[in-house]
């Protein structure tokens, strides 16, 4: 068995280090960049430290077990076991965007022997692996479809940042094509996940499982985010309600918040768009997507108020954010929704600085085209904004930050209620 990894990010690399332990395994990637750092050792994504990836890394492909990272294509070409982990995001209209998926398969459809099997992870609707990306490894390879290869899919479970639940230790979802097939893609999975596998019946089964998994987390967020809303007009603290109601044994513990993220903010819109092709019309999982999106202007007018109590002026205010990410302790702005709030802030007249010690700047500028701190702030501000609560953060000492009556908004309602002036 040659392992094939196609897509080098926060969920192939885990995966692609964790096979390397077993099996010869290439790890591929388009971005030369990101190659050339990972075969140094580094990874910028946080989610692998450098002992861990350099002691896996090999210099050429014809050895035994090990990990050899490449951007050319004939280094993937004597694999037999492809597994793809890129992205799949959604459009500025919510559409989903499979742009990523397909180049992929393209990619390997340019490699795809007889015999060989493809397992697909990005995160897609039901249908998609079989519908949309099987006839573009057809179409490109030329081979027959469950003749000449084979596929699968077996959804990814990776916790961006977690340090706990690691990729071998999440029980893996697994199916196949055929029933055979689901076999063989289970005893490979099986054979590094110590956690276990779960072989589903059939490939829409898994596509669906993974797709309501993160639709269900979105749904709960929604509704304790709502739920703050009501208690804060109340004046009722919304994390004591929750910690009264928590003391029953089946309540489920969700927090209120941002909502970002590759995965819950954006899957829920993969399972909605499938639904309406279908003619039917979801009004829950939409429901709790557009509770959900507009959390970033409902806590930029609650700071808002806030200041105008404290009679703080607004236009002009000086605002600092503490944090980018779309969560704690990890380096990934894709789909954050804290920049919801500094471009609220701003639509208020107000002037907002960010400071994240770990966020990548130039990722930042880039995306959101945001210029974040270098540094770490030394000046008074109408309001800081504790977005994020990396670790590095937790310490810092707020009061120093503000100006006579300024104040301090907890969007994760992390801090000492004595230490803050609102939060969710």
């Amino acid at each position: 068995m040659r392992i094939g990894i196609v897509g080098l990010g926060y969920v192939g690399l885990p995966l692609a280090r964790l096979f390397a332990t077993k099996y010869n395994t290439v790890g591929f990637d388009i971005n030369q960049k990101r190659i050339d750092e990972l075969r140094a050792g580094e990874d910028v994504t946080l989610e692998i430290d450098q002992e861990t990836l350099s002691s896996v890394l090999v210099t050429a492909t014809d050895g035994g077990a090990g990990l050899f990272c490449s951007s050319n294509l004939k280094d993937l070409a004597e694999c037999n076991f492809y597994i793809i982990t890129v992205p799949t995001p959604v459009d500025r209209n919510n559409r989903p965007v499979l742009t990523p998926l397909i180049k992929a398969s393209e990619t390997i459809g340019a490699v795809l022997k007889k015999g060989d099997i493809v397992v697909y992870e990005s995160t897609v609707y039901p249908g998609a692996t079989e519908e949309d990306c099987v006839p573009v490894l057809e179409r490109v390879s030329g081979l027959k479809f469950n003749e000449d290869f084979y596929v699968g899919y077996s959804p990814e479970r990776i916790n961006p940042g977690d340090k706990l639940h690691t990729v071998d230790k999440i029980l893996k979802v697994t199916s196949g094509s055929t029933p055979e097939m689901g076999k063989v893609i289970d005893q490979v999975y099986n054979s590094v996940i110590t956690a276990g596998t779960h072989l589903a019946p059939t490939i829409k089964v898994a596509e669906a499982a993974k797709v309501i998994e993160n639709s269900q987390r979105d749904i709960n967020i929604a509704f304790v985010n709502e739920l703050s809303k009501i208690f804060n007009l109340m004046d009722i603290d919304t994390s004591d309600v929750l910690k009264a109601a928590g003391t029953k044994w089946n309540f489920l513990p969700f927090k209120p918040g941002l909502v970002g993220g590759h995965c819950i903010g954006v899957d829920p819109y993969y399972l909605a768009q499938k639904a309406q092709e279908y003619g039917y019309h979801p009004e829950i999982i939409l429901a709790g997507r557009r509770m959900n999106d507009g959390m970033g202007a409902y806590v930029a007018s609650q700071i808002t108020k806030l200041m105008i109590r404290n009679s703080l002026k607004i236009k002009g205010a000086k605002v600092l954010v503490l944090g980018i990410t779309f969560k704690e302790n990890c380096p990934d702005v894709r789909n954050t929704k804290v920049v919801d709030v500094v471009w609220e802030l701003e639509d208020y007249g107000m002037k907002v600085e960010v400071y994240d010690p770990i966020a990548n700047s130039q990722e930042v500028q880039r995306e959101y085209n945001i210029e974040i701190l270098k540094e770490y702030p030394n000046q008074k501000y109408e309001a800081v904004v504790f977005a994020v609560p990396h670790e590095e953060l937790l310490g810092v000492d707020l009061e120093s930050l503000l100006v006579k009556e300024g104040i301090v908004y907890d969007v994760k309602s992390v801090l000492d209620k004595e230490k803050v002036n609102g939060k969710l």
